[in-house]
């Protein structure tokens, strides 16, 4: 799927929990609320800067915007006006 804001793919997961196929937007299912396991053979081959993360839009989460999401709570990157 393509998102509509910026134009990325955002792919698909299966959730082991209820089974749906559902967008990989956040660490949880928003079927039922189960929180994904994190592949760490897939966390050791990005290539992760800490220098050029974007941190969420959100004031009160410390997640980090991947994909036009924030990794952590799932809210869509919203730039400072």
């Amino acid at each position: 799927m393509i998102c509509e804001k910026c134009a990325g793919e955002i792919g698909t997961v299966i959730c082991k929990n209820c089974n749906q196929e559902i967008l990989k937007l956040g660490a949880y299912c928003y079927q039922c609320g189960n929180r994904f396991e994190i592949d760490m053979r897939e966390k050791e081959e990005s290539d992760f800067d800490l220098e050029s993360r974007i941190l969420c839009s959100d004031g009160t989460c410390i997640g980090v915007v991947e994909n036009g999401f924030c990794k952590l709570c799932g809210k869509p990157y919203e730039p400072e006006a």
